[in-house]
């Protein structure tokens, strides 16, 4: 799973990024199909280049964070280090007037001088932008648009992302560093009270999380809150790095201060804003109970998986490969001695058998991601036989932070920084090895890393593309490349000789099927949160435990379970069409070359790239 945090921490960065910055496409694999411009033609998307670059410069504006995580808080951007976005229900208003004039401009721009590329640009944005101006003048609850209707979750809000996002992603190599580091730390306290003020806004609407939700919430609220200043990460980041770095100054007397005297006492406010919901929260788990649910959920749909599929229609495509994933394991498992009961029930007993467990320890736990890191180093070696091109940017395999284990996923990965000085980060979740027994770690690993999110998103920051591209965000090609790597492994051999780790690679596919099952299931059927559990965890025999952190997952982000699986199902039918049209000349490389070079596009436009690719190659 790619996390999402830096989009989601701010309407201008979720609404104007996610819903601009994805569609520029042109690259040299493109350019290599298309005819050379005429002058006109440069010259017009030229002209729309600049419009679009416009856009991503108004985004880093109002985005200090996307800023940092870019690597681009330095030289006129360097002020930015010091500050935080402004989290209020005002500047959310601001970014949907944004949003709206860039529509505006981009609507009085004369697309019929363009070349064909340039002309796929802007059709492509567009539709985008009108489908996001829509969105936010239809709903009035959450940070904009559609996808995530709660400001503040297990999964939401900056006492969740911001401590991490302190430690991982704002960099200090020097004084003015660890200054900025303070900076922010007290523009955090500020954040909170801001979405506080758009909670409340938002619970005068209806919107309120589901009742678990808000318990979810409190969990690990009330567990941040727990640790001593002088124990949290966010004192002991600043004086671990100035230490490093030799760094003079007070700098734990200044955070400690900082903590106990403006964050604590605004994540007690936030607490309490919280608990006073608690009143008012239904336990139904479907954004359909929210107003205009029904519409909410067809549009986050439409944002998740840039797909025209119905719900009905997701929900069915979901049950038909239940049915076929558990044939295939089924198939395995009775070759290994393994037949009693359902697969449900013998993949329980996978989960529940000793052998495949670490222990539950530090030393476990090291251990744990040792070995995974020991298997990135095997795929990383077998890669060039399948890809042409590879990434230069660095994994690093990391804890996801204690402090929000409870409520986040089993892993996520976090990009690089644009010029490369910081890795690209997979975090895996140890807060019970029990649930990340080791038949189930090879896939998870290939997804999150390589040759998954880590290889993808790497490639394309990397590329030589316009910056606009190089943030493009599209759940469904990101997401359903990580799941293509998922299968993608098994061709590469990484199964060969590991039975149990192919049970886990069909296992986490059939995961993607339930969740499209599950998740419509919750939104459009009116699902219990009881019933979502208890279908996950039979079919996939999954603890209840890690059931429930899934299911509770998908209330608060509607439509995204749905991305990976219809996203895969694009690819391999993109694939399969260019080996039936390309016969002996389909080389798998240059394929993905194909694929990964494009960065993030919808999937309709993927199958207009796949085209152009099959073209020039057929010669």
């Amino acid at each position: 799973m790619l996390d999402r945090r830096n989009l989601l921490m701010n309407a201008a960065a979720g609404a104007t990024l996610a819903l601009l910055s994805e569609p520029l496409l042109a690259t040299a694999a493109r350019a290599a199909a298309q005819p050379v411009p005429t002058p006109a033609e440069a010259t017009a998307g030229k002209a729309l280049n600049a419009l679009f670059d416009s856009f991503v410069q108004e985004t880093f504006d109002h985005s200090p964070e996307l800023v940092t995580s870019l690597g681009l808080d330095k030289d006129k951007r360097a002020a930015q280090k010091s500050e935080l976005s402004d989290a209020s229900e005002a500047e959310i208003v601001r970014a949907k007037a944004r949003m709206a004039d860039q529509l505006k401009r981009l609507s009085a721009f004369d697309p019929k001088p363009l070349g064909a590329a340039d002309r796929i640009n802007y059709d492509v944005v567009m539709f985008t932008l009108k489908t996001g101006v829509e969105a936010n003048n239809a709903f009035d609850y959450g940070p904009g648009g559609t996808g995530a209707p709660y400001v503040v979750s297990q999964l939401t809000g900056s006492y969740q992302s911001m401590p991490d996002f302190l430690d991982s992603e704002h960099t200090i190599a020097d004084k003015a560093d660890a200054e900025a580091y303070l900076a922010r730390l007290d523009a955090f306290a500020r954040v909170m009270e801001q979405e506080d003020g758009v909670v409340q806004h938002d619970a005068g609407l209806g919107c309120v999380p589901p009742d678990f939700i808000l318990a979810r919430t409190l969990e690990q609220m009330t567990k941040f809150r727990a640790t001593p200043a002088d124990k949290s990460v966010l004192v002991n980041s600043i004086v671990r790095r100035t230490k490093e770095k030799s760094i003079a100054g007070n700098w734990d007397a200044e955070a400690e201060k900082i903590v106990n005297g403006k964050i604590y006492p605004a994540l007690d406010r936030q607490i309490a804003r919280i608990k006073a919901l608690q009143p008012h929260a239904v336990h139904d788990a479907g954004v359909w109970r929210l107003k205009d649910g029904e519409h909410y959920y067809r549009d986050s749909l439409t944002f998740w998986t840039t797909s025209a599929m119905s719900p009905e229609e997701i929900h069915n495509t979901g049950l038909e490969l239940v049915k076929t994933f558990t044939g295939q394991i089924d198939t395995i498992m009775r070759a290994h001695g393994m037949t009693k009961g359902t697969v449900g029930e013998r993949l329980h007993g996978m989960f529940e058998d000793p052998k495949f467990r670490y222990p539950n320890t530090d030393a476990g736990k090291d251990k744990l991601i040792a070995d995974l890191n020991a298997k990135v180093k095997d795929i990383s070696a077998r890669l060039p036989k399948y890809f042409d091109t590879l990434p230069k940017a660095k994994l690093v395999i990391k804890r996801v932070p204690k402090y929000i284990e409870a409520g986040a996923p089993g892993g996520y990965y976090n990009n690089g920084s644009l010029d490369g000085s910081r890795p690209g980060m997979y975090y895996i979740n140890l807060r019970d090895t029990a649930e990340v027994p080791s038949w189930t770690l090879p896939t998870l690993t290939f997804h999150e890393g390589i040759p998954g999110h880590h290889l993808q998103l790497s490639i394309q920051q990397e590329a030589n593309i316009p910056l606009i591209r190089k943030l493009s965000f599209f759940s469904a090609y990101i997401e359903g490349w990580a799941l293509y790597s998922e299968q993608l492994a098994v061709e590469m051999g990484m199964y060969d000789h590991d039975p149990f780790g192919h049970i886990g690679q069909l296992h986490d596919a059939m995961l993607r099927a339930v969740r499209l099952v599950v998740d419509t299931g919750l939104h459009a059927m009116k699902w219990s949160r009881e019933k979502a559990i208890r279908y996950y965890s039979e079919t996939l025999g999954d603890s209840v435990a890690g059931a429930t952190t899934e299911v509770e997952r998908y209330c608060v982000w509607p439509g995204q379970a749905c991305s990976y699986m219809l996203g895969k199902l694009e690819i391999l039918k993109q694939r399969a069409r260019a080996e039936a049209a390309l016969g002996a000349r389909f080389d798998l490389r240059k394929f993905h070359d194909a694929v990964l070079l494009n960065g993030a596009v919808p999937l309709s436009v993927l199958d207009t790239e796949i085209g152009g690719y099959i073209k020039s190659t057929a010669g």
